[in-house]
């Protein structure tokens, strides 16, 4: 059981700077954040039991933890974890669904299954987590393997930014992909966090 106060959210590295501007931003000072390195979606079967380390190691500190992943290539194992330690985490398949909105992703996805989608933080470390962890700075050949059945690039913005989409029009351009950008602000990753802050002000004995 959780007895200690505040919200713990176990969040993806990937989102950490989303989430400490939308606790600065909300005065959510009874809410922590805990990041798991963002280079698992490289290695997604290592996500829940990433997860469920950390659900234990702060187990009883916390009045509740919560947890900010989508499935991010778990194919379910995640939310199996989650239902056996009694924990909740943002809705969708991953960052993109929620970063768009559900409706609006579908859409998107429906539209050109072909897509490779970048948010601010894969814009800003594409060489780092993509060039360099999948070898296309040592084997350039791989770049036509990998990508072989996209058609496009498309940028969902956190933040407007002049620099970061320049930069996501030049990692399309060297893809030889399609560009198209769409601003989505937070989307349902704020509508969440601030459903779940707001849970953690309610006393005790109204929830």
């Amino acid at each position: 059981m959780d007895t200690g106060p505040g919200t713990l959210i176990i969040a993806c590295g990937a989102l950490a700077r989303e989430i400490a501007a939308l606790r600065r931003a909300n005065g959510w000072t009874t809410v922590e954040i805990c990041c798991l390195p963002p280079e698992l979606h490289n290695r997604p079967d290592r996500i829940a039991p990433a997860v469920r380390e950390k659900i234990r190691a702060h187990r009883g500190e916390y009045r509740s933890i919560f947890v900010a992943y989508g499935d991010c290539g778990t194919g379910g194992a995640l939310d199996a974890l989650l239902r056996e330690e009694g924990v909740e985490r943002l809705p969708g398949a991953h960052c993109y669904e929620f970063f768009a909105g559900a409706r609006a992703f579908a859409e998107l996805a429906e539209a050109e299954p072909g897509t490779f989608y970048l948010t601010d933080f894969l814009t800003r470390h594409f060489e780092r987590l993509v060039v360099q962890q999948l070898g296309m700075d040592r084997h350039p050949e791989l770049t036509q393997e990998y990508f072989r059945n996209y058609r496009r690039v498309v940028y969902l913005s956190q933040t407007p930014s002049a620099s970061l989409i320049e930069r996501a029009r030049q990692i399309a351009a060297g893809l030889g992909l399609l560009f198209e950008h769409r601003h989505t602000g937070f989307g349902e990753l704020g509508t969440r966090l601030r459903s779940v802050a707001a849970a953690d002000r309610t006393p005790a004995w109204q929830a």
